[in-house]
């Protein structure tokens, strides 16, 4: 698999596109906004058509480009049942609060579950559900690779004080994280990459939940 990256908008969101060589299989995570740095990214990918776009959750600087990324290279949108209404209501979304552009509503074409497995290419992609940081707050794990989101960030974690929000879910939610075997490498929704074993070392908040 290749990986692929830009970070879009005016909140800095790491916007991910990964491609299996084999199968030509490609998927994004999360898109803030969809213009010509998009674009760009997909034709260095030599994508022109999507899989999937998928969501870690549904607030608006990681959703606000879905509705013309999917017009321009198609894919499912796939986001958790819990923040399916944020891609249709910019309420909820929080996009009405802001000045960040209009909201599209796109309606999902799939609900995620914790567990449920994507097929891709000769893989797949699973689901984790990561609660906290939005009800519907989910990770994404494809081969050695975790798509983290506003869940866990190098050294730090996602904000509870915004509408949905709950820091007692989101412990949890580190906690299942810190459990997991092996030292994949962590790609946020905002900021640098880092890697599992790094934060089970180094983050506060994977240490105060037991790790």
């Amino acid at each position: 698999m290749k990986l692929y990256s830009a970070v879009l908008g005016s909140y800095s969101t790491n916007c991910y596109l990964l491609v299996d060589e084999e199968s030509g299989d490609a998927a994004a995570v999360d898109c803030a906004v969809f213009g010509d740095a998009y674009r760009r990214m997909l034709r260095e990918a030599g994508v022109t058509r999507l899989r999937y776009i998928l969501l870690t959750h549904g607030h608006f600087d990681h959703i606000t480009g879905v509705h013309g990324l999917k017009e321009y290279a198609g894919g499912e949108v796939c986001v958790a049942a819990e923040d399916a209404g944020s891609l249709t209501d910019p309420a909820k979304s929080l996009n009405a609060y802001t000045d960040f552009g209009p909201l599209t509503p796109t309606p999902p074409d799939r609900l995620l579950s914790d567990g449920d497995a994507l097929p891709f290419g000769e893989t797949e992609i699973r689901v984790m559900a990561t609660p906290g940081h939005t009800p519907g707050s989910v990770c994404f794990f494809a081969g050695d690779l975790i798509f983290s989101g506003d869940t866990l960030f190098r050294l730090s974690m996602g904000r509870t004080d915004l509408p949905g929000g709950s820091t007692k879910a989101l412990f949890r939610s580190l906690r299942a994280i810190g459990e997991l075997p092996g030292d994949a490498r962590v790609l946020p929704g905002h900021g640098e990459p880092t890697t599992l074993l790094y934060e089970k070392r180094n983050n506060f908040y994977l240490r105060r939940t037991g790790n």
